[in-house]
């Protein structure tokens, strides 16, 4: 498989949105003081990682499969760590990087929203609406922890 140059402007535009996912829940798993949210943080790193690599092997002309199957959100059950008047520094700063992930999951599910339409090869398509799923999982998740502790 070939790229055009727009399909490939675009796949290393998606890598920089994913990028900055790798980075922002690296920060954040060190940042967050509920063990609770730092797994979260840690398991929706390596997803992003694998979204990353996913779209580095289309670069090189191979498309990984998939099965558009994702359902961590809707599985995942997170146990509540704060109390709903707990009104601590440390409930604030987790309810922040929550929310502020939510705002970034949104942005990049957009993303792959809108670029999907820029490729002709179906498993290219198959892929990014993929991932575009993921990333909708991992609001959800993370609605799911906001919801459970109190902080929506």
């Amino acid at each position: 498989m070939v790229l055009s140059e727009k399909e490939s402007a675009a796949i290393k535009d998606l890598q920089t949105q994913e990028q900055s996912c790798i980075d922002k829940y690296q920060k954040y798993s060190n940042e967050a003081k509920d063990p609770v949210l730092v797994d979260l943080f840690q398991h929706l790193h390596k997803d992003e990682q694998k979204h990353y690599n996913s779209l580095g092997q289309v670069l090189t002309g191979s498309v990984p499969k998939v099965d558009c199957n994702d359902c961590h959100g809707k599985n995942y059950n997170p146990t509540a760590t704060y109390k709903p008047m707990d009104n601590s520094e440390d409930k604030k700063s987790d309810c922040y990087l929550a929310t502020d992930c939510i705002g970034t999951e949104k942005l990049v599910s957009s993303e792959y929203n809108t670029d999907v339409f820029v490729f002709g090869d179906p498993d290219v398509r198959k892929l990014l609406a993929d991932i575009q799923i993921e990333e909708q999982n991992h609001a959800e998740m993370l609605y799911k922890y906001k919801t459970v502790n109190s902080m929506s």
